[in-house]
């Protein structure tokens, strides 16, 4: 039996993860640890604790739900949690009477009953020319065996899936998922690899080679570019970019997708440091500049914020 992994969001009538009306099902764990990331949350592949404490009005309730005793009421009467012994089990999180407290990753159900779930949707797909989505996370990073029965399920029963991926995966999880696969939203963040290391922490080598291998085998791909400054928004690296995409993939659709700061909570709530410090979103004007760049280079169907 294919083992399930975690599962923090399941995302229903999304527009901005591939054609038409779309399920989205969003993997928790990622590979990668991009220094702008917006979704924290998705990153470890284990469950974690949110607490929101500005909805904390530190009623108690959790203190006695905990099992590890990792929740306490300090000196000033509000109560916290020591994330050195949370051990994320969520046994709090039902006794929060104003939903401060979030698992984020819970066991996704069985791949068949997860297609039946999703197959749910099947007339918003039908209708308006979409289909499912699988993203993270990381979702090339999970188990393969459930992920292909997953996809076969879906694309035997005519629904179009999509697969929104970093490229930093085994080429055999590529390989398996090649045939029931009809569009690869495929994230590029930097060509230059000392650059992609210092802010992802990985090399892009086998991303750019997974990318090649894709557009060798016939398939469907958009690419996906986070506009972030300083990493990659300079006219240089975005030639570079344009350079590469033309001469390997072709000319694909682009999404330019500017940096933005709403994921900031996220890393509070999960009682991390965010990290953050000295990126910035580019202007509207910069990002009407480098659709033109493109446009130059011979990627003239881009789009802004797909």
């Amino acid at each position: 039996m294919a083992a399930r992994p975690l599962i923090f969001n399941i995302q229903r009538f999304s527009t901005h993860d591939g054609p038409g009306i779309r399920t989205t099902v969003f993997f928790k764990g990622c590979p990668l640890r991009c220094a702008w990331c917006h979704n924290p949350e998705s990153q470890s592949f284990s469950p974690q604790l949110m607490v929101d404490e500005d909805r904390c009005v530190s009623c108690g309730m959790c203190l006695a739900a905990c099992p590890q005793g990792a929740i306490a009421r300090g000196a000033d009467g509000c109560v916290r949690t020591d994330r050195a012994y949370c051990v994320a089990c969520g046994a709090c999180v039902d006794f929060c009477p104003e939903d401060a407290r979030e698992l984020a990753g819970t066991p996704a159900p069985l791949a068949a009953e997860l297609a039946d779930r999703l197959l749910a949707d099947r007339m918003f797909f039908e209708r308006s020319g979409g289909g499912v989505t699988l993203s993270g996370g990381e979702c090339l990073a999970q188990d393969i065996d459930y992920l292909e029965e997953l996809c076969r399920t879906l694309h035997d029963e005519g629904v179009h899936v999509a697969i929104d991926t970093c490229g930093f995966a085994p080429r055999g999880h590529v390989e398996r998922l090649l045939p029931y696969a009809d569009l690869w939203l495929y994230d590029l963040k930097a060509l230059d690899d000392e650059v992609h290391r210092r802010t992802t922490g990985v090399s892009n080598e086998r991303i750019l080679d997974n990318l090649a291998f894709l557009a060798r085998s016939g398939a469907k791909i958009e690419i996906r570019v986070p506009v972030v400054h300083p990493v990659n928004d300079g006219e240089e690296a975005m030639c570079a970019l344009a350079a590469y995409v033309t001469e390997r993939v072709g000319t694909p659709r682009v999404s330019l997708l500017p940096y933005h700061t709403t994921g900031t909570g996220k890393y509070r709530r999960l009682g991390v440091d965010p990290g953050q410090e000295g990126f910035r979103a580019p202007s509207a004007e910069h990002m009407d500049r480098l659709v033109k760049l493109l446009a130059e280079q011979g990627l003239t169907d881009v789009e802004l914020g797909g």
